[in-house]
């Protein structure tokens, strides 16, 4: 007969992370349920009480590195679900990242281990979604990072924070305004020669892409008068252009008009626009998306109607 006081056999680490993953493959069945059955709000809201009273939303992001890849997926997934739910009329998530913020200094430089970039990067688009959150990240020397990141060898990894990138700059308009008109400088003076001057195909192309949303977004109103009065910004942009690609033309096109409709141009941004008026009439005259778009084509008219009233400025 065996003693009472005999030891159980420890566990190997293979066993450990076994159990480890299954605990994980179980909270994400509470909060997403099942093909059978649906999830249990209330069993949802003691989950996410007892897992930031914890505080195992640090503990997971620590040891997401160790845990098998499916698992990491799962972490991902129960971290995502967890930013949306309530607790008696709060998203305690928010309240818990604000106190803890660091954590999203963890989650940026994950972009810098290949392993682990989709994972975190995940996490960090689900965090973002509160917006002092998204403020934090936003005023944080990390974010001049990101221009690098979007251009890493790894196709996955770049996409991933570009899609971090485009929603941290699109999703809370009024901080994403506030931001913008308080790092104008550097922010495109290193978007410019960084992403839209980029030697990458698919950089350009997202980055102009970009550009025109966050442009012709009416909360950017303020910043969109200040980038159109610069003549290095419309120089850039009608290099753009003459790209090959034609959705990056269609893209540039759609921040070109916006300093061709500026009423208050600045001289030398006029004279930029006499000097090369011919060769843009002309370029406009065949300028075609390949769909029929009336709202292209008129936008190209006031483009055009624009530019052939233009007459050289003196200083």
């Amino acid at each position: 007969m065996k003693s009472l006081f005999t030891k159980s056999k420890p566990k190997s680490p293979a066993e450990v992370m076994a159990e480890l993953n299954k605990l994980i493959r179980e909270l994400k069945s509470i909060l997403y349920g099942s093909s059978e059955s649906e999830p249990i709000p209330e069993a949802c809201r003691q989950l996410t009480e007892e897992f930031f009273k914890g505080d195992t939303l640090r503990l997971l992001i620590n040891c997401l590195p160790k845990l098998y890849l499916e698992a990491r997926k799962d972490a991902t997934q129960v971290v995502a679900n967890l930013q949306r739910q309530p607790v008696q009329a709060k998203l305690i998530a928010a309240i818990y990242l604000e106190e803890n913020l660091d954590l999203l200094d963890i989650l940026m430089s994950g972009y810098e281990d290949p392993r682990m970039a989709l994972h975190y990067g995940g996490m960090l688009r689900e965090c973002i979604r509160h917006q002092s959150i998204a403020k934090h990240v936003l005023d944080t020397e990390h974010l001049r990072k990101f221009f690098e990141y979007m251009q890493l060898p790894s196709f996955e990894v770049a996409a991933d924070a570009t899609a971090t990138f485009k929603e941290l700059l699109t999703r809370h308009k009024s901080t994403v305004a506030a931001f913008l008109s308080k790092n104008f400088d550097w922010f495109f003076r290193d978007y410019n020669t960084k992403l839209l001057e980029s030697k990458n195909y698919i950089t350009r192309r997202q980055a102009v892409k970009l550009l025109a949303d966050i442009l012709l977004d009416r909360s950017n109103a303020a910043v969109m008068v200040k980038y159109v009065s610069s003549k290095d910004n419309l120089k850039i942009l009608m290099n753009l252009l003459r790209e090959s690609s034609k959705s990056i033309q269609i893209d540039a096109f759609h921040v070109f008009k916006l300093f061709a409709a500026n009423q208050n141009k600045p001289p030398d941004i006029v004279n930029i626009l006499v000097a090369n008026q011919t060769k843009l009439l002309r370029y406009f005259a065949d300028f075609k998306t390949d769909k029929e778009d009336e709202q292209f084509e008129e936008d190209k008219a006031q483009v055009v109607k624009a530019i052939a009233q233009l007459e050289l400025r003196v200083h």
